[in-house]
């Protein structure tokens, strides 16, 4: 699997909390979308791992082709 699977073709808004660590899913596989659950074990793409700076809302990307990883920068409009 090189290429991560579309998981939607639309973000999903999510509330940060300041100081906690996430784990965004990047192969596309996860039944826990936007989050990591494991199910890239056997690929070769793993999750990016990062910590919030501040509590807010923010839009996670969920077809996984963000240029701005984890966030949204509306790749999505441009998908087939």
């Amino acid at each position: 699997m090189s290429e991560p699977k579309i998981a939607a073709k639309e973000p999903v808004r999510v509330s940060l909390e300041a100081g906690k660590t996430y784990a965004w899913c990047r192969c596309g596989l996860s039944k826990s979308q936007p989050f990591c659950d494991g199910s890239h074990r056997g690929t070769e793409l793993a999750p990016l791992v990062w910590k919030a700076e501040e509590a807010k809302e923010a839009w996670l990307c969920q077809c996984k082709r963000t240029g701005n990883a984890p966030f949204c920068d509306g790749t999505h409009k441009k998908l087939p």
